[in-house]
């Protein structure tokens, strides 16, 4: 393990009596795997929403919601073949691998359930709520609700939700909420997008808090590519986790607490290996 001096990320500590308070403490090494595992998973759950809010965002900004939905349906039988899709003014109700053809969107094989309702679809503003119900990629299952606004003026959508997750290969669960800021990422939605904005959620080791900050995350990936997170574990111990990719397949986690530092390497697959 590596130890470098605390960098200041609170005020200078307070002298009482002439000595100095505590420093914060640091995470252990266990104590690290774990809140990156919480993150991945964290963030796998909130990439496999974004992934069929993007679906959901391909309609004519300005029209009535009837028909923003019926160009959406269009757009999404174009695009996943495998998907049943009911229309109903200006509600869609989607199932994932319900007929066969390609059921792949953005790296993601979709199964579950996806209900899209175009609330307002004006060109000052645009209201879309989703919500979904056994929604899966085969790593991750999920349901939940989210509230997605965007404007033409704005290259840049809010998503507000409330997820509960599983991971199947272990059957780790989540429950939790978040208010992120979405932009395409390089300009190219196809590749990915970048984020702003925080999370919390309550797992089996208890709440989790955490700030997004500028991070690059690819549809694809189980963790962020580029960017920075600030973590707040359920022992009250702070993390912050940066981001830079290695090559194809392995993203490296840079995560500091207190006088500690680790490094991880992150497979495509969610696999978390120790430097």
């Amino acid at each position: 393990m590596k130890r470098r001096a605390l960098v200041a990320l609170f005020p200078i500590a307070v002298f009482l009596g002439g000595c100095p308070a505590d420093k914060e403490e640091g995470m252990t090494a266990g104590e690290a795997l774990q809140a990156l595992d919480e993150a991945s998973l964290s963030s796998q759950a909130a990439s496999l929403t974004s992934g069929t809010v993007e679906i959901a965002t391909n309609f004519t900004i300005g029209q009535a919601v009837e028909k923003a939905a019926g160009e959406l349906r269009s757009f999404i039988a174009s695009q996943l073949p495998c998907a049943e899709i009911e229309l109903n003014v200006g509600r869609l109700d989607v199932t994932y691998g319900a007929k066969e053809g390609n059921c792949t969107y953005h790296g993601n094989t979709y199964s579950g359930k996806h209900t899209i309702e175009v609330e307002r679809a004006d060109d000052g503003d645009v209201l879309v709520s989703h919500r979904w119900t056994d929604l899966s990629n085969t790593k991750v299952k999920l349901s939940g609700t989210a509230e997605v606004t965007w404007s033409l003026k704005n290259k840049e959508r809010n998503v507000k939700h409330d997820l509960t997750w599983t991971r199947l290969r272990d059957g780790r669960t989540g429950k939790g909420s978040g208010d992120r800021t979405q932009r395409p990422l390089d300009g190219k939605i196809l590749t990915g997008i970048s984020i702003d904005g925080a999370r919390a959620w309550e797992g089996e080791r208890g709440r989790w808090d955490l700030s997004v900050n500028n991070v690059e995350m690819r549809w694809s990936d189980p963790v962020p590519q580029s960017g920075s997170y600030v973590l707040a574990s359920p022992k009250g111990k702070n993390a912050t986790l940066a981001f830079g990719r290695v090559d194809e397949d392995t993203i490296k986690v840079s995560l500091s607490s207190g006088d500690n530092d680790f490094s991880f390497n992150v497979s495509k697959l969610g696999a978390i290996k120790e430097e």
